[in-house]
């Protein structure tokens, strides 16, 4: 008997279990019922609504319904799923014992105290018959499996056999003639003109002593089992005429409560008050087996309608069981699979799914095999066998392949609990005194090993085995007869090896160990199901255990990480996983030891591999293209550290951002937090932008948020005073006293403080202030004030100090530099995917579709008759303050104070201290510098000017002060030396590793990669019309760009191609903000902002900026009536892809041009013919005519204007002769 599973309750009087889910029903003395899943070994549901003991409970097979019946006379109805009771029948007139129902017909069969069985119809909720005969209690009745037949047992001492065939057809007809014959004569007869009955008795089976207390059916012969309180069990057989006594099993010592026969087996199951339950031969009627329990009687016994599990109701609870092991009996050898079904050993190929016969088993009796073990150097096949306490094992000698199957010679026995091979010849047995002995091919035994704790052998290799002991599981040469390792499993069933032997997986009951060859633990698993058995996939880098439990089909890796694969209806024991690229099999034998293939997805354990083995290349083929989903695998990738890559399967917003702030990824965080749009989301992405210096986002955040006092002293820390002073005007608007007062203190506005002041009524106050900070005239009148309100005039503190903020050192800081980090697989492949899929180059790359919104300095001009379109306005982005516009858009800003110049000479006083001598040239200063980047960054700014004037022709140094003092600091640091003591200037160098002495080379203070980020943020700045500020950025990078120290070809290539787009986008700016300055009175003035607004399409700007400028010349010109040349720019317009409402303007004006394709008046434009814009005159200057270009951005200019300061860059000389850009040492090597 093997316990499956038991529960603890009140006395258990009736049970039934689910056909297909692994549940049973329990109905309890105390009048509960228990709904319990006996896999997972838990309680599911209770049901309490009978007043009283339940003793009758059935599921039905198909529908989600049982019945009960209790001694409160009521028959109940429930649905499970509904967690309900439906209905209630009422009738009988005592204790009900028994209910079930009918496998086929909406029927419910009772049998009650009050001597009656009756028949219910539980769709029309009536009884339908009622079943008298019996002279005492009813204790049982249940239908036959499929005839209409059931069978009733009583205290009256008899069994009654019923026929209620005249009920079916009466009911439900069914038959030849079926219901046409019933409609046309319901009322039919027997042969003697009788109405016929419901039901009639068909036999009596008389015989016991006393009162029967159960009979069943065989579920396919003629054979009746009953039990009765003479504590006998009985068998009888019927047939049409009659029916007999067949022979009475004697041997429970107390009444005999329930009796059944075994499904699959001729074995007949009784337990009794006797507290045993005995399991007899069907046909020699003797007791096989008997199970017995200490305190507790057992009252019911039932049967799974299709599984080999048996369910008894004890005094105090209640136990499934099986009477038998049904794990089959295999071995496995490459692709061959050896089993033994039917007494059979059979193989089969798994390359090739053939399935045959090798040869017959013959030991055994009724049992199965318990486990069988393969030599397959001299093909021999240990079998061994466990019956109760006896245990033996047989050696048999399998015929080779391609023989065929013959009848086996005689295998050699033996007696012990379990027998593995160790060696070619040599197999190992343990006998039942503990003793391991060493045996050859005859059976002789070569050696004898002490082993007084080994429950258990299995196999480890040549040579070695396991011992499992009742907390450990040893690893034994069986040379040597010593332990070599040792793990604490407790109650180790199994013991299953990967393909090289290297790694092994111990199995018990509900855990999964994982060691290596040396029984270091790796890793273990509890489960809540049973664990049946295991096969590893070695197809991958790490090798995988794939294992079932009695439900799933699950994997465990080395690292501990697990999983479900599938679930599975039945269990099912893994023999081996087949696996390739695509998926995987996993070869099994169900308990039938029928081979069965399984298709499982490795996709998940396969992910989680290749993330531990940093195989990130399949990492991303499978983000890409396996159908990896769930909160199970965004929740590992958070766990170990991979929120990028979790970013990759999470399409729901709050998601995005909580990973996208856990990996710093502050762009797809904002993108999350625009879509949600929600104040908790931008406090968040704030916090987060905040802690890596992205001043703009956290100003965006604050923006969304209204938070105005954290967005003043953002302001103030990054020293953007023109924007601080933008809040006190926006706290005055929202009448907002208090912070405009605190605006004006941090700006250090003494006029405005008193102003506020006196406003709120604090003349006294207003008087302080004003006195204190030398406000003579506004001190006066508020003096007066005073006095006129008879108000005291306070006295001002001689001592009084101005309260005056710190200049910031650094106006309107950018973000903070962050540390040049490498770029994980993930970011790159993202990135390399998105610039193949744009096509463009990093430092060009662009929003690569048209805003939504343009706004700003964009569609001015964009009022046509008769079409009229509202101007559009900017969408808000990080860089984008138009949403707190109050009217000064164009910010200037305040001049800068002059720094103070040290007083080196020490004036007049020198002479009285002692001047020490200069120190000599430092090492930073004599090092081999070729670059104006060295040079500034070592503080040799006069060397540096000459450089930038000869290789460019820079002849304007004003504007490089502030950059060259900020490369200086940042190729500097300060650090403490000795208390009391200056503090230490080093040099910080970029070859510190490969260099020493005058080699060393200063820190790169300027790199491209910022460049190009800034380049994003005048594109930004560009599309929201904010050319002003655009302007000075864009001249603020061309400047820089000599400043440079690059490396490679590429990033040479890179910033030349950073300064042309710059040079461009200046140029085109800095033309239209003229256009946009000139009048438009005279028709000339507007032929020449005509002639601009064209030469603008002519600058190479990115698609999104070249269809704004399209669509102003275009608007220009449709109303100046040069209808052909605008046709020409609606035809580039639409070859750019505008958005859809814009592409319909343009094709409506391009229909009016074509009507009349004529241009009205003569313009200084030839679209035909090639030609570059002066930068000075914007004019055309056409191909083939002289011009002059900036010796450092490359812009055309008129001859004329040769020696002029090139207003595009601001800083170089037009047409100068100088040597070219050296910023890398490539350039040096010509």
């Amino acid at each position: 008997m093997l316990t499956k599973f038991e529960t603890k309750s009140a006395r258990v009087k009736g049970i039934s279990f689910h056909a297909k889910r692994p549940w049973v029903l329990a109905s309890l003395h105390n009048g509960v019922i228990q709904l319990w899943d006996y896999r997972m070994c838990t309680l599911l549901e209770k049901f309490d609504e009978h007043d009283g003991p339940v003793r009758g409970i059935c599921f039905h097979i198909q529908q989600p319904l049982f019945v009960s019946g209790g001694d409160d006379y009521k028959i109940k109805v429930w649905n499970y799923k509904q967690r309900r009771c439906l209905f209630t029948l009422l009738g009988h007139l005592d204790y009900i014992r028994t209910t079930s129902f009918h496998h086929e017909y909406p029927w419910i069969l009772s049998a009650s105290d009050d001597q009656t069985i009756r028949i219910w119809n539980w769709q029309s909720r009536q009884c339908i018959s009622v079943l008298t005969g019996h002279n005492h209690y009813v204790m049982c009745a249940q239908f036959h499996p499929t005839e209409d037949l059931l069978v009733s047992a009583s205290l009256d001492q008899s069994v009654r056999v019923w026929d209620f065939s005249g009920l079916r057809k009466k009911s439900v007809a069914p038959g030849p003639s079926g219901l046409a014959e019933h409609l046309r004569n319901p009322q039919a007869t027997d042969l003697f003109g009788q109405v016929m009955a419901d039901a009639v008795v068909k036999h009596v089976l008389e015989g016991h002593d006393r009162g029967v207390n159960w009979a069943s059916f065989h579920p396919t012969l003629p054979l009746i089992v009953s039990a009765a309180d003479d504590r006998q069990v009985k068998l009888w057989r019927m047939n049409d005429a009659k029916a007999w006594e067949v022979d009475t099993c004697r041997g429970h010592y107390n009444n005999v409560s329930c009796a059944l026969f075994h499904a699959r087996h001729e074995l007949i199951l009784s337990n009794s008050e006797d507290k045993s339950i005995r399991v007899w031969d069907m046909t020699k009627r003797t007791c096989l087996h008997t199970f017995r329990r200490e305190h507790e009687r057992y009252w019911v016994l039932s049967s799974h309608p299709t599984l080999n599990l048996f369910a008894a109701g004890h005094d105090a609870g209640m136990i499934l069981f099986k009477l038998q092991r049904e794990r089959p009996a295999y071995a496995l050898h490459n692709n061959m699979l050896f089993y033994i079904k039917d007494r059979q050993l059979r193989k089969l190929d798994m390359s090739t799914n053939r399935d045959a016969p090798v040869m017959q088993i013959k030991g055994g009796g009724r049992h199965q095999p318990y486990s069988m073990s393969l030599n397959h150097a001299e093909w021999c096949v240990l079998v061994s066998w466990r019956a109760g306490d006896s245990s033996s094992y047989e050696l048999y000698a399998a015929p080779r392949d391609g023989a065929e199957p013959a009848a086996p010679p005689e295998p050699l026995r033996g007696h012990a609990a379990s027998a593995v091979w160790v060696a070619r010849n040599r197999f190992a047995a343990l006998e039942r005194n503990n003793q391991l002995v060493i045996k050859n091919l005859k059976n002789e035994v070569s050696k004898k090993i002490a082993t007084p704790t080994c429950e258990e052998i299995m196999y480890a290799g040549t040579g070695m085995l396991l011992l499992r002991e009742p907390d450990a599981v040893q690893l034994l040469d069986v040379q040597q007869k010593r332990t070599v390792a040792s793990v604490k499993v407790s109650k180790c069933r199994y013991a299953i090896w990967n393909a090289d032997m290297s790694l092994v997986a111990l199995l018990g009951k509900h855990t999964v160990t994982i060691c290596t060859k040396k029984l270091e633990q790796l890793c273990s698993i509890t489960e809540g199901a049973r664990v049946k058995s295991g096969a590893f996939d070695d197809s991958t880098p790490q090798p995988v255990f794939i294992y079932t439990t009695a439900n799933h089909i699950k994997y465990c890796c080395k690292d501990g990480d697990y999983g479900i694969i599938r679930t599975l209806d039945v269990p099912v024991y893994a023999v081996k996983v087949i696996a390739n690229e695509t998926g995987a099999r996993v070869v099994c034998l169900d308990r039938e030891a029928r081979p069965k293939v399984l298709n499982i997805d490795p996709t998940e354990y396969r992910f989680k591999l290749a993330l531990v083995t940093r195989q990130y290349d399949q990492v991303l083929h499978m983000v890409r293209t396996a159908k990896l989903v769930g909160q199970s695998i965004i929740a590992y990738l958070q766990e170990k550290g991979y929120p990028e890559v979790a970013l990759h399967f999470v399409k729901d917003a709050r998601t995005r951002l909580s990973l996208a702030l856990q990996c710093g990824n502050i762009e797809v965080a904002l993108e999350a937090a625009k879509s949600l749009d929600e104040p908790d989301a931008w406090d968040q992405l704030a916090q987060a932008a905040l802690a890596t210096g992205n001043h703009q986002i956290v100003e965006m955040c604050y923006q969304r948020t209204k938070n105005f006092d954290k967005l003043s002293f953002l302001y103030l820390i990054t020293g953007n005073l023109d924007k601080l002073r933008k809040m006190m005007k926006i706290a005055e608007i929202r009448k907002d006293v208090s912070s405009q007062f605190q605006g004006a203190l941090l700006l250090g506005d003494v006029t405005e403080r008193i102003r506020l002041l006196k406003n709120a009524g604090q003349l006294s106050l207003a008087y302080l202030t004003a006195i204190n900070h030398k406000q003579l005239e506004e001190a006066e009148q508020l003096k007066a004030a005073l006095e006129a309100a008879n108000l005291p005039v306070p006295e001002a503190n001689p001592d009084a100090v101005f309260l005056m903020p710190p200049i910031p050192v650094q106006k309107a800081q950018p973000n903070w530099p962050l540390l040049a980090v490498s770029k994980s697989f993930f970011e790159v492949a993202g990135a390399a995917r998105a610039a193949g899929e744009a096509g463009v180059s990093g430092v060009a790359a662009a929003a690569t579709d048209e805003p939504l919104e343009a706004g700003g300095a964009w569609g001015d001009d964009d009022e046509l008759q008769g079409d009229a379109e509202e101007p559009e306005e900017v969408m808000e982005d990080a860089c984008d303050d138009g949403g707190w516009d109050v009217g000064d858009e164009d910010l200037e800003l305040p001049e800068e104070l002059a720094p103070v110049q040290p007083d080196i000479d020490g004036g007049e006083e020198s002479a009285e201290y002692f001047v020490a001598p200069t120190r000599g040239q430092g090492a930073a200063l004599g090092a081999k510098l070729r670059t104006a980047h060295d040079y500034v960054a070592t503080g040799q700014f006069e060397i540096a000017c000459r450089l930038l004037n000869e290789q460019v022709g820079i002849v304007q140094f004003a504007p490089y002060a502030d950059t060259f003092l900020s490369m200086f600091a940042r190729a500097r640091l300060q650090f403490g030396a000795l208390p009391l003591v200056a503090p230490l200037v080093a040099h910080l160098h970029r070859n510190w590793k490969e260099a020493s002495g005058r080699d060393l080379l200063p820190v790169l203070t300027v790199k491209l990669n910022d460049l190009v980020a800034q380049l994003q943020q005048c594109y930004q700045l560009t599309t929201s019309g904010k050319f002003t500020e655009a302007i000075e950025r864009l001249q603020r990078l061309v400047r820089v760009v000599p400043l440079l120290q690059l490396e490679t070809k590429q990033e040479l290539a890179e910033a030349m191609q950073l300064l042309a787009i710059c040079r461009d986008y200046l140029l085109g700016l800095q033309m239209e903000t003229a256009r946009k300055a000139m009048p438009k009175n005279t028709l000339d003035e507007q032929k020449r902002t005509c002639e601009m607004a064209a030469y603008f399409t002519h600058c190479k700007l990115q698609p999104v900026h070249q269809i704004l400028t399209l669509r102003t010349a275009l608007n220009m010109f449709f109303k100046l009536k040069n209808f052909r040349t605008a046709a020409s720019f609606a035809r580039r317009l639409l070859e750019l892809g505008p958005r859809p409402e814009v592409a319909q303007q343009a094709r409506k004006i391009l229909q009016a041009c074509e009507k009349t394709p004529t241009d009205e008046h003569q313009l200084l434009y030839d679209e035909h013919n090639p030609f570059n814009i002066c930068g000075l005159s914007y004019k055309p200057i056409y191909r083939g005519k002289p011009e002059e270009k900036c010796s450092l951005c490359g812009a055309s200019f008129m001859p004329e204007h040769k020696g002029k300061l090139c207003p595009v860059c601001g800083v170089a000389e037009i047409g100068k002769d100088v040597l070219g850009l050296r910023i890398c040492p490539l350039q040096f090597q010509r």
